[in-house]
């Protein structure tokens, strides 16, 4: 028996857009909408309504590209310069008449109105609703590579399992994180539109699974990005002791660096950090080179950097190892959680996944997210198994993961941790901008009925809030001084997850979702009623069974990510009790010895 599932209300408060009237072709009707960042979060809108929004999207972002192609015609470096310090802005510009017409037969509703006075309200409508969807693949590529905080720990990750392992696990997991991106980038073609946007990992989840694990995935997501802001803040105080021979207290450095923050934490749009992030690819490059040539060169290493910040006490020459070295050559800790340490640090290289939707909600057309993708995911795991391969046999067991410590001459490593420092100060505003996001959205927003950040309060409470984000990510980081310890956990426990585990499982409950629908089933505009002609647990078996062998996969590629979680925790407590216990680091928390 056929189930009707009741459309949605719009609740007063929210307002009620102005309304297509009857179109003639079609004969059906745009129900009125209401704003789009509260509409997303109706319990009462179905999955189905969300895929046929999600489609109209599609066609429509189509059609606008070609016109933003024309209007901007051929690319020129002049313009790919100008578009990197683009303000994010991009106004669609085009009559009621370049408005493309959707094909009715298919069930869509045509996007051009009978009343021509309706149409400049629905084109203000979808530009303010697109206000911030700016960027291209080519920023995305940008995005996701300075999203990446594990090339300098490339080497750490050779000397912790050895040149054989480290190489296979680099090309195992990048290939798994490209899997997980093409995941969310499907998922997000088929769900997302202006109407009822996807804003974060979390949004996902909502619609696939419902509020509960919407309010689990945004809780994660936000503390491993304020976890993420930690380590970084952690990293650069490192670097500014160094810079500073120790003179300025260790604490007093993560201030300075936490200030820096505060000041430069006051960008909001992606597109805005585009020109920032395309910057800090070029820095990591020159980084690179940097350390190759102070390694190759066999100009010596700071032994100081090693042996005060793991367990390393013996200056030995360089040793290297094909397989996973003896315990005696372990940095960070021994066994096989030394071993698996180095396997944490590795998920720093693809752990971008958390930020994907952010990326594609700020995309002109999400579906050239993959170009940026590929290209990023390739970037990363060449360059950085070169990168780690190169340093580890110069540096061989003194590989530790700042290796920007271990350079010399002093010279050549204070250019490279200047090199650092910025780029790493761009990776924080990144981290920043988006877990700041997240936090005013799902809390302020949310909770206590906050203005959207881009009205004139809503940036207002913006800058106020930020440094108070800023001051809790400085706590963590001072309470526990150890860059191994602290970024091991976090990339066990967080970052690790949110690249491989949860991926896996939201794409399964999407595709049995949607493979098991019957036809009749779906979504009708006219009424906003949805029909489905069963429900249960029959149903999901049905969509299982319609594509078992990719979702057997992504259950295993689930519970694979999960076990690697829990060894990688494992592994990171053992190296934590071992680097704090006798003989480990110097530095104490909140205290002014350096780690370095």
């Amino acid at each position: 028996m056929a189930t009707e599932i009741e459309p949605a209300e719009i609740p007063p408060v929210l307002g009620v857009l102005p309304a297509y009237g009857q179109d003639k072709e079609t004969h059906l009707k745009m129900v009125p909408r209401a704003d789009g960042a509260r509409a997303r979060l109706d319990p009462n809108v179905t999955l189905e309504e969300y895929m046929y929004w999600a489609n109209i999207e599609r066609q429509l972002e189509e059609e606008e590209n070609r016109q933003y192609v024309l209007e901007r015609g051929p690319l020129t470096v002049g313009k790919v310069i100008q578009n990197r310090f683009s303000k994010g802005v991009h106004h669609e510009k085009k009559g009621a008449q370049n408005s493309p017409q959707i094909d009715g037969e298919k069930g869509m509703v045509a996007s051009t109105p009978s009343d021509s006075s309706l149409a400049v309200s629905d084109e203000e409508w979808r530009n303010a609703s697109r206000a911030l969807r700016t960027a291209g693949w080519g920023t995305i590529f940008y995005l996701i590579t300075t999203d990446v905080l594990g090339w300098a720990n490339a080497p750490f990750v050779f000397a912790s399992v050895g040149y054989g392992p480290a190489v296979a696990l680099f090309i195992v997991f990048g290939c798994f994180a490209g899997f997980s991106g093409w995941i969310l980038w499907r998922v997000f073609l088929e769900l997302d539109s202006t109407r009822y946007p996807l804003i974060n990992f979390g949004d996902t989840y909502y619609r696939v699974f419902g509020a509960w694990s919407r309010h689990f995935v945004n809780i994660g997501q936000s503390l491993q990005l304020l976890m993420s802001v930690s380590v970084l803040v952690l990293g650069n105080g490192q670097i500014l002791a160094q810079l500073t021979n120790e003179s300025i207290c260790f604490v007093a450095c993560m201030i300075i660096m936490m200030v820096i923050g505060m000041v430069c934490g006051s960008i909001r749009s992606l597109q805005r950090l585009g020109w920032l992030t395309n910057a800090a690819v070029w820095l990591n490059i020159a980084d690179f080179i940097m350390i190759m040539v102070a390694a190759g060169g066999k100009y010596g290493i700071d032994y100081s950097a090693v042996t005060s910040s793991s367990l390393i006490k013996a200056i030995e020459p360089v040793k290297v190892f094909a397989g996973p070295p003896p315990n005696q050559y372990q940095i960070q800790a021994t066994g096989f959680s030394g071993q698996f340490t180095g396997v944490d640090q590795m998920v720093y290289s693809y752990g971008g996944a958390i930020l994907f939707i952010s990326f594609l909600a700020e995309m002109r057309r999400p579906w050239d997210f993959w170009k940026g993708l590929l290209c990023a995911q390739l970037f990363i795991c060449l360059v950085y198994i070169f990168f780690g391969a190169f340093v580890y046999s110069f540096y061989g067991q003194y590989s530790i993961s700042n290796i920007y410590n271990v350079v010399e001459p002093k010279g050549l490593q204070e250019a490279v941790n200047i090199v650092y420092f910025l780029t790493t100060i761009i990776a924080c505003i990144l981290y920043f901008n988006i877990g700041m996001k997240s936090v005013y959205q799902q809390v302020f927003m949310e909770i206590f009925n906050c203005p959207d950040i881009s009205t004139k309060r809503g940036r207002l409470l913006w800058y106020g809030l930020g440094p108070i984000y800023w001051i809790i990510a400085f706590v963590i980081a001072a309470a526990v001084p150890n860059l191994s310890g602290i970024s091991s956990m976090v990339g066990a426990a967080l970052i690790l997850n949110f690249t491989y585990t949860l991926p896996g499982v939201l794409y399964v409950g999407f595709r049995c979702q949607k493979d098991a629908a019957l036809p009749g089933e779906g979504y009708d505009p006219a009424s906003g009623v949805t029909t489905r002609h069963d429900s249960g647990m029959q149903r999901y078996i049905r969509g299982f069974k319609k594509h078992w062998v990719v979702n057997c996969f992504c259950i295993f590629y689930f519970c694979g990510g999960l076990a690697c979680s829990g060894m990688g925790m494992w592994a990171a407590i053992i190296g934590l009790i071992e680097e704090f216990g006798p003989g480990g680091t110097v530095a104490t928390s909140f205290g002014c010895a350096a780690p370095v």
